[in-house]
């Protein structure tokens, strides 16, 4: 038997399968597809994405293929500079398009002695009190001690557990795809620039190799949006919009996205966990959907090791749901209110107008994008000085740098007192005695996933803190 199967081989899988095996845990990921995807549906990872990379030491790969930029017009398209002094080491938008994000990943979780299967569409499970059956559309059976269903906004695995996915359907649709064009791109730019004066919806620019990335409203809402559209379609709104399907040919891939905003009522049940997609869909507006599963198997991968190692306490994998159910559901507001944002009625442009304006406030532009790239995520872990319940950006230490220490997926205390302990979660808690002018507090406990559980400098109150999320402690 498995200690966890993930269902859905895509970034939120691949991510959650790599933080299992950094603990030992023996992990399986069923992928329907029989390939990987080529859809470029993402285009990029936002600045804690960057951060979960660099603090998991796979940064330097991604950047080796990716491009840094430093954009604004993440908010609603509202285009404005990057902000300044923003709290991280890694203030920047890493252009990469989602096939070459999953494949890192993969080749990640596979280093690490993850299994993955392609061609393994789950169609069934049940769970007892030992674990969970899962069926496979060939007739074959699995058994797990936990499944984690990361098989996207249609998720098979949500829907068999029978968690209520509320929210608004889609009342608009997008045309998206890769293909070659024939007109002349200077020509392309000039007309693609007008449209979009009033049309943020409406994009077309190169997306390498000859291609390009064409976005377009579509005429109404598909009965099936897992059908492809065809060219004609594409054509034929073109010509709506810009009065020239600018010789559209030869795509590569065609698809669709609508605007339905829905979250998962539970992201557990007994022994099966939602992550991703599965759990959370909202319009792909500022770039957040990829990122933010990534993020969730972030929190979850190490909680969900702690409960199969057998530490956790008792709240731990609980936590999960709390901590990152509140976070998708921020997530869905602001892109709720970056559509209106960008909707052409009287009301909505003249709401926008006045936003533009608020944004030349450095700390409106910097709260809107700090947002977006979820580095202000605060997790509630109680009272206490500022630092409880953020991640610590990548701060320098006199010894290397923070992230340099948390590659393992370990805890760790940063002790800039030298008089504390973890004696007892020494298997799970790493103490480093360390100094950094960026860290005004005198020790801070880090989770495995980077945010603060604790600062402070009495020993004591240290040791209430510590089973919270580390357990009993090992005599």
């Amino acid at each position: 038997m498995m200690d966890v199967i993930v269902a859905g081989g895509g970034p939120t899988g691949m991510m959650l399968a790599g933080e299992l095996r950094l603990h030992g845990v023996r992990v399986l990921v069923l992928e329907r597809d029989a390939e990987p995807t080529g859809q470029v549906r993402s285009l990029g990872l936002h600045v804690r994405s960057i951060e979960v990379l660099a603090q998991r030491g796979l940064l330097e790969r991604f950047l080796a293929t990716g491009r840094r930029y430093q954009l604004g017009g993440y908010f609603a398209a509202i285009d404005k500079p990057w902000p300044e002094r923003m709290d991280t080491a890694h203030g920047y938008i890493l252009g990469i398009p989602q096939p070459a994000t999953e494949r890192l990943l993969a080749e990640h979780a596979a280093e690490l002695g993850a299994e993955v299967r392609r061609g393994c569409e789950v169609v069934g499970l049940s769970q007892d009190d030992d674990g969970v059956t899962v069926e496979l559309a060939d007739g074959t059976q699995m058994r797990s001690r936990y499944l984690v269903g990361c098989d996207g906004g249609r998720s098979t695995v949500r829907k068999l557990l029978g968690v209520d996915f509320p929210g608004e359907p889609a009342r608009t649709e997008t045309l998206l795809g890769e293909m070659e064009v024939t007109t002349p791109p200077e020509e392309i730019a000039a007309v693609v620039a007008e449209i979009r004066k009033t049309q943020k919806w409406f994009g077309l620019g190169p997306s390498g190799e000859g291609l390009y990335r064409v976005v377009v409203p579509a005429a109404g809402v598909a009965e099936d949006r897992s059908v492809p559209p065809t060219l004609a379609e594409f054509q034929e709104r073109l010509r709506v919009f810009a009065g020239t399907d600018f010789g559209v040919h030869s795509p590569r891939w065609l698809s669709r996205f609508g605007d339905a905003t829905r979250l998962a009522e539970r992201y557990r049940v007994g022994r099966v966990l939602l992550a991703g997609d599965a759990a959370h869909v909202h319009p792909p507006l500022g770039g957040q959907g990829l990122n933010l599963g990534i993020q969730d198997a972030f929190n979850l991968g190490w909680k969900l090791a702690a409960e199969v190692a057998g530490w956790a306490p008792e709240s731990l994998l609980d936590s999960y749901h709390l901590e990152r159910h509140r976070v998708a559901a921020d997530v869905l507001d602001n892109t709720r209110a970056q559509a209106e944002l960008m909707s052409t009625t009287p009301g909505a442009q003249a709401v926008r107008r006045l936003l533009t304006e608020l944004m030349d406030f450095e700390e409106v532009n910097r709260y809107l994008i700090e947002k977006i790239t979820a580095i202000g995520v605060r997790y509630d872990l109680g009272e206490g000085p500022a630092p409880l319940g953020r991640r610590l950006r990548d701060i320098p230490l006199k010894r290397g740098s923070l992230y340099e220490l948390t590659h393992a997926g370990r805890g760790l205390l940063l002790d800039q007192t030298g008089r504390l302990s973890v004696a007892g979660w020494a298997d799970r808690v790493d103490h480093v005695v360390d100094a950094s002018e960026e860290l005004d507090v005198p020790a801070a406990l880090l989770r495995p996933d980077g945010h603060v559980a604790w600062v402070g400098e009495d020993q004591r109150d240290l040791l209430d803190h510590l089973p919270r999320w580390f357990g009993a402690p090992v005599n």
